[in-house]
């Protein structure tokens, strides 16, 4: 399975779609594989996504927004999680992948 990264493509917020746009277009970049899953497309996928974020990473209110991020069964974190990681350079730890040469070995989350 790998990475997994659920998007909403029919989403009408502006924000949402430029990150998912962002997120995406960094893997394709860097050649890490993914898939991609759209929660507007199925419900079971939706649910999955809701049902495997973490207590203690869901928003006070309403449900979490995409993009999300998965490695298997294992919770990444959401964009700005990710985004912490792409400036800190650990990427490919906060994602659960082996490091390529020049990133850092772990995650500061």
């Amino acid at each position: 399975m790998g990475i997994r990264v659920f998007v909403a493509s029919s989403s009408s917020s502006v924000l949402i779609k430029k990150r998912q746009q962002e997120l995406v277009r960094f893997l394709e970049g860097n050649k890490i594989e993914f898939e991609e899953v759209d929660i507007t497309m199925s419900e079971d996928q939706r649910q999955w996504m809701y049902r495997n974020i973490p207590q203690e990473f869901r928003p006070a209110q309403g449900n979490p927004l995409p993009p999300q991020i998965f490695n298997d069964d294992r919770y990444c974190g959401d964009y700005d999680s990710f985004f912490e990681s792409k400036e800190s350079n650990t990427v490919f730890s906060f994602l659960g992948l082996k490091p390529r040469p020049g990133t850092k070995q772990t995650a500061e989350l």
